[in-house]
């Protein structure tokens, strides 16, 4: 992830460490999971200062906030066109780069104008078959 100075956000260590750690990173993290991780790196932190980076950069269009996880937000720092596939189990996400063109009629449209979409797979990950065949 690019670090700039951006009118709308101070940039501290401590965001800079956010930003780093976002920089490449794939396992669409919540903002617990990226406070767990820089947490030994910048113990004054708060969860609060990652809660809030994370809400600028979503405004920046520089992450996605997901919807997958009721329980808890989680961001994606690739902004660009892509889809996912979600373990039923273990929450694991997996970035999917293959296109998907759908189309609508024009009654399924109702008046929109179509600018994209997103499909999310889900599924059991390897991992989670494994431990369970492993169980059986």
């Amino acid at each position: 992830m690019e670090i700039d100075q951006h009118k709308s956000m101070k940039m501290t260590p401590q965001r800079i460490a956010i930003m780093k750690y976002l920089d490449g990173n794939v396992t669409h993290p919540s903002a617990a999971d990226i406070y767990g991780s820089l947490r030994g790196e910048f113990p004054t932190m708060s969860l609060a200062t990652v809660y809030n980076t994370m809400e600028i950069l979503k405004e920046q269009g520089r992450v996605v906030e997901l919807s997958i996880d009721p329980a808890k937000k989680r961001f994606d720092p690739n902004v660009g066109p892509h889809h996912h596939l979600i373990c039923t189990q273990c929450s694991k996400v997996v970035d999917i780069f293959t296109e998907f063109p759908l189309g609508l009629t024009e009654d399924e449209k109702h008046g929109f104008k179509i600018v994209g979409n997103h499909v999310d797979f889900y599924g059991i990950c390897g991992d989670c078959a494994a431990a369970e065949k492993e169980r059986s």
